[in-house]
């Protein structure tokens, strides 16, 4: 049966045309192997590289850096169909994209971004964003690593944890308190094999299960004055510009892992029969796929109008932002539950994605800011 899709909500030619091959790379590269890289917990080493190839790695970069010079609207695009075949592709793809090359794009010397970006732009580097701790998640700046000033450069001290592509990575981009002021953070870009720097555990997770995620020790590890990006004292500038972006694409992951479910529970209710018909045209399936439908398509219209906006320019756009990755998370793990219920006991095997949908889903009610967190943080601005 046709599936329903979004309309094109104000999209442009170029960005349609991005969508539809984003959606032909997941559905034909990236599925088949969705199961695999599950299973085993193995990083999607060939869907990456060809994402590199697509240009997807580099995607928010400037031209001029050798990106493709998109925004955040096409960021969300990209993790949209992503997610809606395999949300830990999505999420290894756009952590590198957003959170390590953006950044660096952003904020990086010309000389830090002449060292890193071709590599991490071609996919030949994995580099990862090391900012949660273990006394510091939802409170992130209580973070206690620590880089000291140390002749030619700096010694950091400290435990990073919940590191997406942390096992595996190349580079990582390390918050730390730097002695500027008690506030103050800065953000180093530091290679894995730096003297003083080790990989911890590598964590065995209920979904996200492709995107590897795990523990980076800093003892006494050196680096020189160049691993700095910024100031001293610019970590925290740039750690909250880079919430609402990440937040908003957290929410656009949703859509698509949301989306992914409800195609696959509409193809089950059209094939399935019981009592003579398909299991779709009973009242309770029928009403469950509606719901599904309407708060996907609610979530895909508020995220992408919030990435609109951002790429517009505008400002104090954190309680909408905050609104995208609460209402994301939420419809997320509804529809994925609701597919599961579709599709009853087979919804419970791995022969069908949609068990791994459904675990793959809470996370997106946790990382990046838990759902509670999303509410104070709504509730502040409001009230503010």
């Amino acid at each position: 049966m046709p599936l329903p899709r979004s309309a094109d909500l104000g999209l442009t030619d170029e960005q349609r045309l991005l969508r539809r091959t984003v959606r032909q790379f997941a559905q034909e590269k990236v599925a088949p192997r969705a199961h695999e890289i599950d299973a085993e917990q193995t990083f999607p080493t060939e869907s990456w590289a060809e994402a590199a190839e697509l240009g997807l790695l580099g995607a928010s970069v400037p031209s001029e850096l050798g990106g493709a010079g998109l925004g955040l609207t096409e960021l969300c695009l990209i993790g949209e169909e992503l997610a809606a075949v395999c949300l830990s592709t999505a999420a290894t793809v756009l952590h590198q994209a957003d959170m390590v090359v953006g950044r660096i794009a952003r904020h990086g010397s010309d000389e830090q971004k002449e060292r890193w970006l071709p590599g991490l732009i071609d996919g030949s580097l994995i580099g990862c964003l090391a900012m949660t701790e273990p006394e510091a998640g939802s409170d992130v700046m209580s973070m206690r690593t620590r880089a000291e000033r140390v002749d030619g450069g700096w010694r950091l001290n400290g435990t990073k944890t919940f590191i997406t592509n942390g096992p595996v990575a190349d580079l990582a981009l390390v918050y730390a308190r730097t002695p500027a002021n008690e506030r103050s953070l800065g953000m180093f870009a530091i290679p894995t094999d730096s003297p003083g720097f080790a990989r911890g555990r590598k964590f065995s997770k209920m979904g996200w299960r492709g995107s590897p995620t795990g523990e980076l020790l800093l003892d006494d590890c050196l680096v020189g004055s160049d691993a700095l990006v910024g100031a001293d004292d610019g970590g925290r500038a740039i750690l909250l510009e880079g919430l609402d972006s990440e937040r908003v694409l957290m929410a656009a992951e949703s859509v698509g892992l949301a989306q992914g479910a409800l195609e696959a529970a509409l193809t089950y209710a059209g094939e399935r029969r019981q009592f003579g018909k398909p299991i779709g045209e009973f009242q309770l399936i029928g009403a469950k796929l509606a719901d599904m439908f309407s708060e996907t398509e609610a979530c895909r219209a508020l995220t992408r109008t919030i990435a609109a906006r951002i790429d517009a320019g505008e400002t104090d756009l954190r309680a909408l932002a905050s609104a995208c990755k609460l209402l994301g998370g939420d419809v997320a793990m509804r529809v994925t539950t609701e597919a599961v219920q579709v599709l009853g006991g087979y919804g419970y095997i791995d022969e069908f994605p949609v068990e791994r949908y459904m675990r793959d889903a809470k996370l997106m009610q946790i990382g990046g800011g838990t759902a509670e967190i999303q509410r104070f943080i709504i509730a502040r601005e409001l009230l503010a």
